[in-house]
């Protein structure tokens, strides 16, 4: 083992459930975050926008209520 392969083993930073936790919770945020946005920006679109992408008005309100934890 050579000198560098040692410094390069103690610069290395112990994993700490904290962080993974923390790590983990920021990004079921942001994904709230995002499915959020794009369920209220359905509302935000015409009759004929909807119907472009093959919803309507009622399953576009229905999507808008899901839950958080709904795919």
């Amino acid at each position: 083992m050579t000198i560098d392969a040692i410094g390069s083993q103690a610069i290395r930073a112990p994993v700490f459930p904290v962080r993974s936790l923390l790590q983990r919770t920021v990004r079921v945020y942001r994904i709230w975050v995002m499915k959020r946005r794009t369920r209220y920006a359905l509302l935000d679109l015409t009759d004929a926008q909807l119907q472009d992408i093959g919803i309507s008005r009622s399953e576009a309100r229905r999507e808008v209520a899901k839950s958080f934890y709904w795919n």
